[in-house]
């Protein structure tokens, strides 16, 4: 056991966390089949309602042969076709139950890649079960610190952009909106780690009170941010160079006409975009088992010696009786 855990750390978090994404392939397999789904669902009411249109009009030979802007407005504003608020609403239904569903399954991918066995079905759901109410205290607190951190850095991006378009320098804008966006970008990673390490911490050591694990990620999210941001931002590299290789193949390869071909490419490319966030979560569990674990140190038992009595001391020796007593 000591060996194995030397192992995992001569090996780095990058190797680590994706050794435990090779181990736990099913997971991710899962979790796409869970999107699918669940998106599926979502798209029936602007799939059904194109079908009453499109399957009885000439126009779905302008959408078969390529993507055709104006055929899909025209379909937007036919009456019969239902309102874009109305389709939203439905797909913002699913979106909820994924994030719920999310949070109701991602602790037992914590407890799996943390394992070093194959994780019983039994356990992935208790420690599902367990921590439910722990991980949507932590993805609503997560919610409202990003949400205010990037409402703040984009308000503040724009005014430097705004305030720089009155600078001669015409390239000047552009670059600090790119700069600005870089910036950003490294931001609301860092804070991604803080509540990760958070949402490890929680799990792993079955730490009941949120805001000690909130606190405790945080801790160790400055304390160690260059390893951990340069992993991270490695990870979201390659998951970019997956999304833009998945769409050049489609953009060159699937003509409009291959139905299968698109669909297959794109759930491919979907498939492969969720092992980066898988990944991330693995290097998490793989800092949180070199730096937040506490092991628990086995105290030897104190064993009391019996206590004996004066008289009972052999050194002690009985005087012997005189012949006046």
């Amino acid at each position: 056991m000591q060996t194995l855990f030397q192992d995992e750390k001569k090996r780095g978090l990058l190797r680590s966390g994706l050794s435990m994404v090779a181990d736990n392939k099913r997971y991710i397999f899962w979790f796409w089949l869970l999107n699918l789904v669940l998106a599926w669902l979502g798209a029936a009411m602007f799939r059904d309602s194109a079908h009453a249109i499109l399957d009885h009009s000439l126009y779905a030979g302008g959408l078969v042969r390529g993507f055709d802007i104006s055929i899909l407005i025209e379909l937007f504003m036919r009456p019969e076709f239902p309102s874009l608020s109305a389709l939203s609403m439905a797909s913002a239904h699913f979106a909820f139950l994924f994030f719920l569903l999310t949070a109701l399954f991602l602790p037992g991918v914590f407890a799996g890649y943390a394992s070093n066995y194959r994780l019983p079905r039994e356990d992935f759901f208790r420690a599902c079960g367990r921590n439910l109410w722990r991980f949507i205290r932590i993805l609503v607190i997560a919610g409202i610190v990003m949400g205010i951190v990037a409402g703040i850095l984009f308000a503040a991006n724009g005014a430097i952009v705004k305030k720089a378009g009155e600078s001669t320098y015409e390239v000047l804008p552009f670059e600090l909106r790119m700069t600005g966006l870089a910036i950003i970008f490294l931001v609301m990673t860092s804070l991604r780690i803080w509540f990760d390490l958070a949402e490890a911490n929680t799990v792993l050591s079955d730490q009941p009170a949120v805001r000690k694990s909130i606190a405790s990620g945080f801790r160790h999210t400055f304390r160690s941010l260059g390893s951990l941001l340069g992993n991270y931002v490695l990870i979201a590299i390659v998951a970019a160079v997956v999304l833009v290789g998945g769409l050049w193949i489609w953009i060159r390869f699937v003509s409009p006409q291959r139905i299968i071909g698109a669909v297959v490419v794109s759930q491919l490319t979907l498939f492969l975009l969720l092992i980066p966030r898988f990944w991330q979560r693995g290097v998490a569990v793989t800092y949180w088992k070199e730096k937040m674990d506490i092991p628990v140190v086995a105290v030897p038992p104190v064993i009391a010696e019996p206590l004996t009595s004066p008289s009972a001391d052999p050194a002690v020796s009985t005087p012997p009786a005189t012949a006046g007593d």
